[in-house]
């Protein structure tokens, strides 16, 4: 009986029936394939208790801040405050585009955002001055996955609720590699730059520095907000989160691109992607629930240390694993899915939570740039016009070099734990 529900669920799945849907109607089925029909009375309760976690509350509003952001005319800016720092350099525009998403992604902390606003922005730009449109949307591709890994991020605040980490250490935990990864994207630009002759801009294109900064500090101050008010005792994540909209509303205003007819845009979609998210944390609570029923967990760990796997060999097993998932699944069902499963594994192995989570959630998001079916990949093509397949093989070195870093991580513990531990939130506290 069992056997049949991995066919139902790939047949609902073939419908287009949504994933979030076909998860929590396969787990039904199984509950009562396992003759464990009797516990679905407790399912709401367990569903319930799955999200009503205080440190979720704070990811509707950090998705409403970054709205608020994207629609406030901030990218011209961002963009022109990057033109600024590395645009004289040769492959400028390349440097602006990286570090244009290491702005955003203390805004908005989302990769498709990042992808969208500068595809409609920086590729144009960089097509214009020589640089191939494959190359230009390629370098988009790469640098913004950033986004999720910089504070203030969603889905580390996800990971955090599926796994009670503290959602401040893994904020403090998440500079480091997401700088990291600017760093070596970069250094990848200026390579190609020379090799290819890619231009710098020259003294005339790029904007008044001392103006063109102050008029960014508005954007700039967003993540200094949140990331100094969580940090230094003087709010909770959620209460940051909530100060964050009222910053992006002031931005917003500054810049004159935030009338109300986008307010209640951004309104609406940080509604319908919180309850997206939402709808998969509870499908997923549901197979979670009968995976704890039938001790699957334990089984894991029992069948790991049968394998003599120790914790790097498992480290190395696991970052594989969910590198494949990236490429098909989406981030949050790929965490509301695999963590709760795998993870408890490597905690008990010894690994930190704290790293544990950076890991995962930057391993997932080089899934976003990873083709068959890369979120950014998709938006980029759709927006700029380049075809898939020519674009996915053009982020390919990015996606080289995204891994190289993923594996410096797993290897170099101390660059996520550092600034949490400097902190006294080693561990997870």
């Amino acid at each position: 009986m069992i056997q049949l529900v991995p066919v139902v669920a790939l047949l609902l799945l073939a419908s287009g029936l949504a994933l979030a849907y076909v998860i929590g109607g396969s787990a039904v089925l199984a509950f009562l394939a396992l003759d464990q029909g009797r516990y679905l009375a407790i399912l709401p309760q367990q569903i319930f208790s799955k999200i009503d976690v205080f440190a979720l509350m704070a990811m509707p509003l950090f998705i409403l801040a970054g709205e608020l952001m994207n629609r406030g005319g901030v990218t011209r800016v961002l963009i022109d405050a990057a033109m600024v720092l590395v645009g004289r350099v040769r492959g400028g525009l390349g440097h602006v585009n990286i570090l244009t998403s290491v702005f955003f992604a203390g805004i908005s902390g989302s990769a498709v955002a990042d992808s969208a606003a500068l595809s409609n922005t920086l590729v144009p730009a960089m097509r214009e001055r020589g640089y191939s449109l494959p190359y230009a949307g390629a370098i988009t591709a790469g640098s913004s996955i950033i986004g999720p890994i910089v504070p203030p991020s969603i889905i580390l605040i996800f990971y955090g609720a599926l796994m009670q980490t503290s959602v401040t250490a893994l904020f403090l935990a998440g500079i480091l590699p997401g700088l990291l990864l600017a760093g070596a994207l970069m250094v990848v630009n200026a390579v190609w730059a020379q090799a290819a002759g890619h231009p710098r801009l020259e003294r005339d294109e790029v904007p008044p520095a001392g103006r063109t900064l102050l008029r960014a500090l508005p954007a700039l101050s967003l993540p200094l907000v949140i990331l100094g008010g969580i940090v230094f005792g003087w709010m909770t994540p959620t209460e940051a989160a909530a100060v964050a909209v009222l910053v992006a509303l002031g931005a917003g205003r500054f810049y004159g691109g935030l009338p109300a007819s986008e307010v209640l845009e951004a309104l609406r979609r940080a509604a319908m992607l919180s309850g997206s998210i939402f709808i998969i944390i509870s499908a997923a609570a549901a197979l979670g629930y009968l995976a704890a029923l039938e001790r699957i967990p334990d089984m894991l760990g029992q069948w790991v240390a049968d394998m003599g796997l120790g914790p790097v060999e498992y480290m190395i097993a696991l970052n594989v694993l969910f590198l494949l998932a990236g490429m098909v699944l989406d981030i949050p069902v790929a965490l509301a899915l695999l963590v709760p499963l795998l993870a408890p594994v490597a905690l008990a192995q010894g690994a930190d939570p704290v790293h544990l989570g950076i890991v995962l959630c930057f391993n997932l998001c080089i899934g976003l740039v990873s083709p068959p079916l890369g979120g950014c990949l998709l938006v980029i093509s759709a927006v700029t016009g380049v075809n898939y397949w020519r674009l996915a093989a053009a982020v390919l070195p990015f996606v080289a070099v995204q891994i190289g870093v993923l594996a410096v991580l797993v290897g170099v513990p101390e660059i996520s734990l550092w600034l949490p531990r400097a902190f006294g939130l080693a561990g997870g506290g």
